[in-house]
């Protein structure tokens, strides 16, 4: 008789250690700061405008996109 279901392990997900979030923190701080440095030309090359500069510019460093931490 065959077997129709496979044994794989189950793994649960991992929750991401403290220095792997406070990386992505300053990372995201980084990145921020940055963004508010770029002059009206590479805003627009980017396709961002005052308010979006604005808002990204003004998150907290823990509020980090979900992405970062997989």
């Amino acid at each position: 008789m065959a077997h129709t279901l496979l044994h794989r392990p189950v793994t649960t997900a991992r929750r991401p250690s403290v220095l792997a979030y406070a990386a992505a923190g300053l990372s995201a701080w980084r990145q921020r700061r940055a963004l508010t440095r770029l002059d009206a030309a590479a805003r627009r090359d980017l396709g961002l405008s005052e308010a979006d500069v604005f808002v990204e510019s003004n998150r907290p460093a823990w509020n980090i996109p979900a992405g970062w931490l997989r």
